[in-house]
């Protein structure tokens, strides 16, 4: 019954409905590890390896369970592991607790891991999940893994040109007079625009397997639905975080750092972030959109244009010319850019999801 109400959602509600009742827990399930993040970085701020015994396997029948539209297990998942991770941090690593220090932190980690790794297979162990875990069903395919990973290689790229950008921002930032503060704003509003991010990546968790459902069953008025739905909320969500960063800009820098002028160049730092953030969101939607399809090089594309190819020659120069005020210009150049692409492909991007639907056919 429960498998058969997840198919219901994902084929008869109407794509805003069901892309909403996917994408409100998801996003609280992200934001609930935002809240992690920034509590286990006061905490320490580093980890060891170990915990990746079971983060791995974790992460992966997480997205299993997103992409089958289990998105409340997947969000008890991820919220359990944060919380769990918070409350045992300060009993493994101080004085009054067991006293652990360093090692106290990586194995809070460890221990939370293993934790919604259980819950998971207990998921799919108890037949819970539309997708049925069989040993004998593990077969190596060159063409699966191809495909696995051509999807797949979007997001890393993403993920890959925003350490890139932040490194590039950093490295821009040092010869600059006032270098420290630049850097430590610099690294407040990154924790700041990565929860603007998870509001955006939930909204798109929500909507992907919708779209990817009415995309494999051949429907084009259900996926171009869906498709136009997600383009709205997109840019509605992204205009939304902008405006409330640009308006509370100087109060939440200053809620990770006093100084003055640290929370001087955090305010500009974190209103030029997000001054053009639709280009993000509209960004991002389109390369799962591209993902979604099976248009793998495009959505390779996509996933380097705003933090890659534009972002990255703008920081290298600007800040030369013009100092911090090059800092400040470089995202909303890029931004001007990326949009501009975005635009460009949004004709393209339907007209290639309606030809390869009809070529299934």
């Amino acid at each position: 019954m429960k498998s058969q109400n997840q198919t219901s959602l994902l084929s008869d509600a109407a794509p805003s409905q069901a892309i909403v009742k996917l994408a409100v827990p998801a996003t609280l399930a992200l934001l609930a590890k935002a809240v992690y993040n920034i509590v286990d970085t006061a905490y320490i701020g580093m980890l060891k390896s170990d915990a990746a015994l079971a983060n791995l396997p974790a992460q992966s029948l997480n997205c299993a369970a997103r992409a089958e539209s289990s998105v409340k297990i997947s969000s008890i998942v991820v919220i359990t592991g944060a919380v769990l991770n918070v409350a045992l941090d300060p009993v493994f690593m101080f004085d009054w607790g067991l006293g652990m220090g360093v090692e106290g932190a990586s194995l809070a980690t460890t221990v939370s891991q293993f934790v919604t790794f259980f819950i998971l297979i207990w998921f799919y162990a108890g037949g819970r999940s539309i997708i049925k875990l069989r040993p004998r069903a593990f077969r190596l395919s060159g063409s699966l893994v191809w495909t696995v990973v051509s999807i797949g290689i979007p997001t890393a790229v993403i993920q890959i040109c925003l350490a890139l950008a932040t490194s590039l921002t950093n490295i821009a930032a040092k010869p600059l007079p006032d270098s420290v503060l630049i850097i430590a704003a610099y690294g407040v509003v990154q924790r700041l625009i990565l929860i603007g991010c998870y509001v955006i990546m939930g909204f798109m968790q929500g909507y992907q397997p919708v779209a990817a459902y009415a995309f494999g069953a051949r429907n084009e008025e259900r996926f171009h639905s869906s498709v136009r739905f997600a383009l709205r909320g997109a840019l509605l969500l992204t205009v939304v975080v902008a405006a409330l960063y640009i308006v509370l800009a100087a109060p939440l820098i200053g809620l990770f750092n006093n100084n003055p002028a640290v929370i001087e160049y955090g305010r500009w730092l974190l209103i030029s972030q997000v001054a053009l953030y639709p280009a993000f969101g509209l960004c991002y939607m389109m390369t799962i959109t591209f993902q979604t399809i099976g248009d793998s090089r495009m959505g390779l594309l996509l996933s380097t244009v705003r933090q890659g190819l534009f972002y990255v020659p703008f920081i290298l120069l600007l800040p030369k010319w013009f100092g911090v005020a090059g800092i400040y210009f470089s995202q909303p150049a890029a931004d001007i850019l990326t949009l501009l692409v975005c635009i460009l492909l949004i004709a393209p991007m339907k007209r290639t999801a309606s030809r390869n639907m009809q070529a299934q056919s």
